[in-house]
């Protein structure tokens, strides 16, 4: 699915999140939000995605596999780079 997001907050070391829309405001409207918690010896990044529109209930089963398997992804390959530059 290609969209164009709208960035909506950038906290710095904190949060960020964009607004991803498909073809009009309301048909299948997605929220990706990055939390960044940091203390003196680790780091914990949580993401979240909040989805509205008239297709969400339609097309859930197959944006939750194939969202799920793709962040999976992204959290590894995030996870190994910040693990190289700190070693």
């Amino acid at each position: 699915m290609m969209f164009a997001p709208i960035v909506k907050s950038v906290v710095e070391n904190s949060e960020f999140s964009w607004l991803g829309r498909f073809v009009f405001p309301g048909i299948f409207d997605g929220e990706h939000i990055f939390s960044i918690s940091v203390d003196q010896s680790s780091s914990v990044l949580v993401q979240k995605e909040k989805f509205k529109g008239v297709l969400v209930s339609l097309l859930w089963s197959s944006v939750d596999r194939d969202m799920r398997a793709g962040f999976e992804r992204m959290n590894a390959a995030l996870k190994a780079r910040a693990e190289s530059e700190n070693s």
